[in-house]
């Protein structure tokens, strides 16, 4: 189950954020232009590493708690490159019978996505190659796992900050309302961003090293956050700094070793 654009060569010359973010979780996925901008950035900017970390937990937890709740189906977009345990690992840890579709547009994300496919027997995994950009296509590939007419997960964890503001250009805020009003009352959202509010300078660099590496960056600010959950209900804690939202005793440590400034939250539609 891939898009149009399963064919696409993997572009070398210049720095990928799937891959530069494998290069922070300690992956061997990368090349040496993912690890140089990985590098610097971590120079300018010491939570790299830990924030890229708090997020893997991140999902984890929140995938756990809507897999209580009784979600049984996920949508998971900016994939990534796999990194055990995946999310179709913790959906079917509490569900077996879970059905997971991954879509990303890397293509070493789509030269792994045998990997991403090896789910539980009762359930079900697949992976759509098409751009976060390009709803439509992923919404169509993902209906032919998903019924989207019953609840489903909607997962966009620490992609937003790659995605601009511009109506004439990524439109975040309406390319998310495009996603949410596509799913089924009692589908959730879960989603996290990084935001200039709690290292305002480190991540100014940071953005900076991004797009002269040729990655727009778009750290926002709690009330930009806030907006894309517009119209849905947010479970507790609220929007809350990733290490935060809901923490286990390993978020808990890991508060000590400093700031991540990520912003997190998960939400209902209502």
């Amino acid at each position: 189950m891939t898009g149009s654009d399963a064919a696409t060569p993997i572009d070398t010359s210049r720095p990928h954020p799937a891959r530069v973010y494998d290069w922070w979780l300690g992956g061997k996925d990368n090349y040496p232009v993912d690890e140089e901008l990985a590098r610097r950035i971590l120079a300018a900017d010491d939570t790299a590493v830990r924030g890229a970390r708090a997020n893997r937990r991140f999902m984890h937890r929140a995938v756990r708690t809507v897999a209580e709740a009784g979600i049984r189906q996920f949508l998971d977009i900016g994939t990534g490159i796999p990194t055990e345990p995946n999310l179709h690992q913790v959906a079917q840890g509490v569900a077996p019978e879970a059905r997971v579709v991954y879509a990303d547009n890397d293509p070493i994300v789509l030269r792994h996505a045998e990997a991403l496919l090896h789910g539980s027997a009762a359930g079900r995994t697949e992976y759509v190659h098409a751009d976060v950009r390009d709803p439509d296509t992923i919404l169509r590939l993902a209906g032919e796992c998903l019924d989207l007419g019953r609840p489903v997960a909607l997962s966009l964890v620490a992609l937003t900050h790659y995605l601009g503001d511009a109506v004439d250009g990524d439109d975040v805020h309406g390319l998310l309302k495009r996603y949410v009003d596509a799913l089924a009352p009692g589908s959730h959202l879960i989603l996290s961003q990084v935001t200039p509010d709690l290292s305002p300078e480190a991540v100014g660099r940071a953005a900076a090293l991004f797009a002269r590496g040729g990655t727009p960056f778009y750290p926002r600010s709690l009330a930009e956050f806030a907006r894309f959950f517009e119209g849905l209900e947010l479970l507790g804690p609220g929007i809350i700094p990733v290490t935060g939202w809901r923490p286990e005793a390993e978020d808990v440590a890991a508060q000590a070793e400093g700031i991540v400034p990520v912003y997190a939250g998960v939400a209902r539609k209502p």
